[in-house]
């Protein structure tokens, strides 16, 4: 059974966005949405909806609205997924060393705060322990 036509704020509400997110994949060229002549509303079937899923998981993995569209457009190109598969492997390899560069970036800055956090740690409970108490301090009168 095919799923039936959406309006733009139905598709936007099953799929957690906002209606003026649909409408900028729309300018971007990600999405063509049919118009109901006799309603001038934009309706989305299920072209638009896989479309739409791919989009947002791409957006996701972080993958850029170039990149993305250059994915999906490729299925037009041709049908039998092979030159899509191609540049989305190649797409995947290429954002994985980005992941794998900033997770070894991320390392490095978690280390550097933990010997930062542990200096000023000692230096508070230094600072602490030199301090007179009240109770200790001389009373002036």
């Amino acid at each position: 059974m095919e799923q039936p036509l959406v309006s733009i704020s139905n598709l936007a509400q099953e799929l957690l966005i906002t209606p003026r997110t649909i409408r900028y994949y729309e300018e971007m060229g990600l999405l063509t949405p049919l118009h109901h002549e006799k309603m001038s509303q934009r309706l989305y079937g299920p072209r638009e909806r896989a479309r739409l899923t791919l989009i947002l998981r791409g957006k996701r993995l972080g993958f850029s609205l170039a990149e993305i569209k250059e994915m999906i457009d490729l299925y037009d190109i041709d049908r039998t997924e092979g030159l899509q598969l191609e540049r989305t492997v190649a797409y995947g390899e290429k954002r994985l060393q980005e992941l794998e560069e900033k997770i070894q970036e991320l390392i490095l800055l978690k280390g550097e705060l933990t010997d930062y956090h542990q200096q000023f740690t000692e230096l508070l409970k230094k600072r602490n322990q030199e301090r007179p108490k009240k109770e200790d301090a001389p009373r002036q009168q």
